[in-house]
């Protein structure tokens, strides 16, 4: 059984209200959500803590539902869902993220099927080629190295796996196959009802990315090459109007 949550929270340090925004006459909660209904799933609910989101979703058609105003991360609001629902250990749920309205449907469709594919990992997961140096070194691209079986070894912001002999501007094209994370995941309800229980680890806080804390506790997360590119989230008013202008362009 495949579902799909869409964490959504109004307040934002950048962009308050930013799921109500609007993009193209339509808020951006519900683009994400058009997006996810695409991918086929049995279930597509938006997981939110202000009434103002829920009421929003009713209003062209979605699910919502409500839950704590005090969970840290997305991660544990989906688990919350899960425990509301009752849902099985062995059911698949993907982590759509509520603010990304170009995130393709193929994507959370292959990040599911990946995870049914691969009963050895707890979570899956998705990362496209890095290309470009800048991003190479941006601390804000998390990068992932993953095993032969396609498991991940480690993320990072740092620049990995680093060529040793490569200059820093070189890296992207020196870097043996660097790969940019995505931030799309398919979990077991069992992994994900452990690891909302599991606090914060060292290197997941040094990081500051939630996904070590499933590695380092000894859970597997299975990386696949992501079919589609996605486009770009959104944080700031100049990432609304970037999206509109795709969307306008028939993104």
């Amino acid at each position: 059984m495949i579902r799909i949550v869409i964490p959504s929270r109004y307040g934002s340090t950048r962009l308050p209200g930013k799921p109500l925004r609007l993009i193209a006459g339509r808020p951006m909660i519900e683009h994400v959500y058009r997006r996810a209904l695409a991918a086929g799933a049995q279930d597509v609910l938006i997981a939110t803590d202000d009434v103002r989101i829920a009421t929003a979703a009713a209003a062209f058609g979605a699910t919502a539902v409500m839950t704590s105003s005090s969970h840290p991360s997305g991660t544990d609001r989906l688990a919350e869902v899960a425990a509301q629902r009752g849902w099985a250990e062995d059911d698949i749920i993907v982590n759509v993220q509520g603010d990304e309205p170009l995130l393709p449907a193929a994507n959370v469709r292959q990040v599911a099927e990946l995870l049914i594919a691969t009963p050895a990992a707890a979570l899956a997961t998705l990362a496209t080629p890095i290309e470009r140096a800048e991003e190479f070194s941006d601390p804000n691209v998390v990068k992932v190295v993953i095993r032969a079986d396609g498991m991940a070894l480690y993320f990072s912001r740092a620049p990995i796996p680093w060529p040793r002999d490569a200059r820093l501007a070189e890296g992207a094209a020196m870097a043996g196959g660097a790969l940019r994370h995505i931030g799309l995941y398919a979990y077991r309800v069992g992994a994900l009802r452990k690891l909302a229980a599991w606090p914060p680890t060292p290197l997941e806080e040094s990081e500051r990315l939630e996904q070590l804390r499933a590695l380092e506790n000894g859970l597997s997360i299975v990386v696949g090459r992501a079919l589609e590119i996605p486009g770009p989230g959104v944080d700031t008013l100049e990432d609304l109007a970037r999206v509109e202008r795709l969307l306008a362009a028939g993104a």
